[in-house]
């Protein structure tokens, strides 16, 4: 990872503090990408013993947010939908895995796929963002 692109990821997840409560185990950022690998724990279960779709849907989303703010400008969604073709248990290991479909000047359009450890999809994001014209670190 580049300089700045580390300085953008440092600046985002010192403010993240719903990632860090997320406590993924690993996170990688490219421009345009981003992928995340998250043990899943019984907190995260809800009443039928399956794990919550918030926080399959929060762990793509946040995939999301690094891919789309990878660039320097403050990325902000507007409008995501996911679908969940399989159940995620306690124990599994889910991998979200953020890519770049079109960025323009306005707008860019990303993809997350969100795999278990047997490589079953568990769910599919889709999202929008606006990007502003603010960054998130001066130019270097």
């Amino acid at each position: 990872m580049d300089e700045k692109l580390q300085n953008i990821v440092s600046t985002m997840r010192s403010k993240d503090t719903f990632l860090q409560w997320l406590n993924p185990s690993a996170m990688k950022v490219e421009k345009g990408y981003c992928e995340i690998v998250l043990q899943i724990r019984d907190n995260f279960l809800n009443h039928v013993g399956t794990v919550h779709g918030g926080i399959t849907f929060s762990l793509a989303d946040t995939a999301f947010a690094y891919a789309a703010n990878s660039h320097n400008r403050v990325a902000v969604a507007l409008d995501v939908s996911i679908a969940y073709p399989n159940a995620v248990f306690s124990g599994d290991t889910l991998t979200a895995v953020a890519q770049e479909d079109f960025l323009g000047n306005k707008t860019a359009i990303y993809r997350v796929t969100v795999t278990n450890q047997h490589n079953a999809i568990v769910a599919i994001f889709n999202g929008t963002v606006y990007r502003k014209k603010e960054t998130h670190i001066p130019d270097m």
